[in-house]
């Protein structure tokens, strides 16, 4: 049986030693490396070393009773949490790691909230119960009030021990069938084992352990208590399909694709269809990983983790055959900055290594400026910052630079319009005719066809859906990325002998253009959900502060002398404020900032005073028109364009 782990944890939960701890008792490695001494196993990267955190999602194997185990260590930080996000998705259960002497701190909520959101069984191991301050029924009250109260507690091995009464009452009031059973006495401890195994997979418990990674304690019980009550299913019988969940470049400049496969059998010289693309890419070779080491193998099976060379157009997030949609993901940078870098540098070299960077991380969502001459990219964080600039040192031998976080902002449009696009040079012709509506909060660019194949081929307005998505589109008010717009085609046109290529991505981007000029459009910024808990006695200035901060409070929850804040607001006024929240609380309240989407921007007019965009000045997005006439082209500027298209005459 294959079965793929997770591991999480705020940073310094003990996540990487208890992975360390897990190796070596399974015998998967010989030595137990850690932390503080910088020779663990799956921190094998310089920065890692350096800085004492996961940084990078890496795998580990190892084999416990007959079933094989991928185990995922990721990031325990922030800045680095679409690295950790992009890994949930291939895991079949996930390992959330606590420390019992900090307990629940504001990443460990988050990831909380990211694995309830995408449905991960989740197994919670209780860590630093050696240590002094560790206080474990306190943490035990904190997961049930904060987390959930389907918990249940085990502080030994099931499959020797067995279930205790108790427990199997708190099982039983989660399953009907079981209950009436236990009520009757009916039931059998391997009926109560199936039923627990069957409510971990659902989601609907989750087991608790306790114990410490570095002394040895608890571990052993708890790898058992894993084995005995996960299961997956994977099929090798079906057509091959997978899903790629990361991208990385070996030190020869190979491009990796890891891939989870979830059905069939992936062999080398396999060829793979690029989806929607009349494109196939072959399997060059297929690797087993095992920390920054790797084996190659003929072939790869339902449940199994393998990086394969030869793929070329799969990211990270794509799937391959029957497997479902692509990834979409919720840890998104709010932040942007710009490269800077010596000007004897040669600057599309410097591009394309932040292009292989974005590669490995999408959420870079690098962007080049052609006429600042610069390149600018999406961060989390200043500390992710840091790290880029170590990397881009270690891997490309330059010197770089980061200008200060900015906010990354976007914007939609308040009212239904339709945009027009039409070029036509000599010996080129293409219109489009779409309409934009405003979408759904926080739901991206949504595409609709409504085009007959009467009016335009089936291949040409696939080639329009192409052009939509491509990339980002700038809006009008301070040229940030378009999002939450529903676009549909209505109609088009091409010409059999004069329409080619390049020409219907012309027209779409000046019909969207124009089309965002006649909206009313609007600012986005990024928001932040806070959960804010202090002394009664703080209150007041707690509340103050978010009213300051253009920040909404729910009513507050008091229990005893604390008192717990709910609310939201925008990460451009709540981003600086941790530091000031300490010395509020003198250190001993807590503070959570959970991201929660964009909205409309509190100081819009501000914003677009600071920014000082200039749609005209932007000639790579223009909403004129070109139009040809007795073998000469000419241009019409996009608010008289629509009485020039050809489809509406």
């Amino acid at each position: 049986m294959n079965k793929t782990i997770g591991l999480l944890a705020h940073v310094d939960a003990g996540k990487t030693t208890f992975a360390e701890q897990v190796l070596f008792s399974t015998k998967s490695i010989k030595n137990r490396g850690r932390v503080d001494y910088k020779n663990s196993f799956l921190d094998n990267h310089s920065i890692e070393k350096e800085r004492g955190i996961t940084i990078f999602s890496e795998q580990a194997n190892f084999e416990y009773n007959g079933s094989k185990y991928y185990l995922l260590d990721t990031p325990g930080h922030i800045d680095f949490s679409p690295e950790m996000e992009r890994a949930l998705k291939i895991m079949d259960y996930a390992i959330l790691i606590i420390s019992a002497v900090e307990g629940i701190q504001a990443y460990t909520e988050t990831l909380w909230h990211l694995l309830r959101m995408h449905k991960i069984p989740t197994f919670i191991f209780i860590n630093k119960i050696d240590r002094v301050g560790s206080d474990l029924e306190k943490l035990m009250f904190e997961i049930r009030k904060q987390f959930t109260v389907d918990i249940i507690y085990f502080d030994e091995s099931l499959r020797t021990e067995g279930l205790k009464e108790q427990q199997i009452e708190f099982i039983a009031e989660r399953d009907e069938r079981l209950l009436e059973d236990y009520l009757n006495d009916t039931y059998t401890d391997e009926r109560c084992v199936d039923s627990l195994r069957g409510l971990i997979k659902q989601n609907k418990l989750f087991p608790a352990f306790s114990g410490s990674a570095l002394q040895d304690i608890g571990v052993k019980e708890f790898l058992d208590n894993l084995d005995y009550l996960t299961y997956t299913d994977y099929s090798e019988i079906n057509e091959f399909s997978g899903r790629v969940y990361k991208v990385k470049y070996d030190e020869r400049g190979n491009r990796i694709s890891y891939i989870k496969a979830t059905a069939g059998v992936l062999n080398v010289k396999d060829q793979i269809k690029v989806s929607e693309e009349d494109i196939v890419e072959k399997i060059n070779q297929i690797r087993i990983y095992n920390g920054n080491k790797f084996i190659t193998t003929d072939k790869a099976v339902a449940g199994e983790i393998v990086g394969v060379t030869g793929l070329t157009r799969f990211n990270a997030g794509d799937v391959i055959g029957e497997v479902g949609e692509k990834s979409t993901y919720d840890m998104v940078p709010t932040l942007k900055s710009k490269v800077i870098f010596d000007k004897t540098l040669n600057e599309k070299e410097v591009l394309s290594y932040f292009r292989i960077l974005e590669d490995e991380d999408p959420s870079l969502n690098i962007v080049w400026d052609e006429s600042l001459k610069e390149i600018q990219i999406h961060v989390m964080g200043t500390i992710q910052l840091e790290v880029l600039k170590k990397v881009v040192e270690e891997r490309f031998k330059i010197a770089i630079e980061f200008g200060p976080c900015e906010i990354l902002y976007k914007e939609t449009i308040q009212e239904i319009t339709v945009g027009y696009g039409h070029f036509e040079p000599l010996k080129h012709y293409a219109e489009v005719h779409i309409k934009l509506e405003p979408g759904d909060r926080n739901q991206g660019i949504k595409f609709e066809n409504l085009c007959h194949a009467d009016d335009l081929t089936v291949g040409h307005q696939n080639l329009i859906k192409t052009h939509v998505f491509e990339k980002d589109h700038k809006g009008i008010l301070v040229g940030a990325p378009i999002t939450d717009i529903k676009i549909s085609l209505l109609t088009g046109r091409a010409h059999n002998k004069h329409t080619s290529g390049g020409d219907f991505r012309e027209a779409t981007l000046r019909a969207l253009r124009q089309g965002l000029e006649k909206a009313n459009s609007r600012i986005l910024e990024p928001y932040y959900r806070f959960r804010i808990e202090v002394q009664l006695e703080q209150l007041g200035r707690v509340i103050s502060d978010m009213e300051k901060l253009s920040s909404q409070c729910e009513p507050p929850v008091i229990e005893g002398d604390k008192v717990i804040i709910f609310g939201r607001g925008p990460v451009s006024k709540l981003m600086n404020y941790g530091m000031e929240f300490i010395n509020i609380s003198s250190g001993r309240g807590r503070i959570n900032f959970i991201f929660d989407g964009y909205d409309l921007c509190h100081n819009e007019e501000e914003v677009i005073a600071k920014i000082k965009y200039d749609k005209k000045a932007d000639i790579e997005y223009t909403s004129s028109s070109v139009f040809c006439s007795k073998g000469q082209s000419f241009i019409v500027d996009g608010s008289k364009a629509e009485s020039y298209m050809h489809c509406l005459h």
